[in-house]
């Protein structure tokens, strides 16, 4: 009798590992909306990073964001006034998705750029739709205020403790505000 349950607990064991190991290794899809500024000379072309977290600090980061890129061939992203739509897999963090840190590398001819706002959506297996829309309303360049060419939106401790500045609004979306001081939808 010992060794048939110990049989058993091995294969429970193993089918609990193998669960267990399957669950590392799904990847989410991440789907990005970005909206770049009206402003004159708004538009980039500067390499554009993102780096998305959950409360409990896990994260996916995206080195070059336009790698994601979903318009036509050829096209110019992060030009004034546009809505560019990137989309990729990367591996799967807890919803919301409360913190934002978006960098430019400052390259290219025109390396200042205006960031209206990002929305992202993630889904995965068994998981549901998330989305969370973070109103940047800055310019990340080394010659217009704030001087910085990084900008981070980070709503995940007023989510966590139910606050205004952050929240599900009655479409389900997460919004997260930089300068503007308050969400809303």
């Amino acid at each position: 009798m010992a060794p048939r349950c110990l049989f058993f607990s091995l294969i429970f064991i193993a089918l609990f590992l193998s669960a267990l190991a399957r669950n590392t290794k799904e990847k989410c899809v991440y789907t990005f909306y970005v909206k770049t500024g009206s402003v004159l000379k708004g538009g980039t072309d500067a390499i554009i990073s993102v780096t998305i977290s959950d409360a409990n600090g896990q994260s996916v980061e995206i080195a070059d964001l336009e790698s994601w890129g979903l318009m036509e061939k050829n096209h110019d992203y992060f030009e004034r006034d546009n809505v560019d739509i990137f989309s990729g897999r990367g591996p799967c963090i807890e919803a919301p998705l409360c913190r934002l840190n978006l960098t430019s590398d400052g390259s290219g001819a025109h390396h200042g750029w205006f960031c209206d706002y990002l929305e992202v959506t993630s889904t995965g297996p068994h998981r549901s739709c998330s989305q969370t829309a973070f109103y940047v309303d800055q310019w990340l360049a080394t010659d217009a205020p704030p001087f910085q060419l990084t900008t981070i939106l980070d709503g995940c401790d007023d989510w966590i403790k139910g606050h205004e500045a952050s929240r599900h609004t009655s479409r389900g979306k997460l919004v997260v505000s930089g300068s503007k001081g308050s969400a809303s939808l």
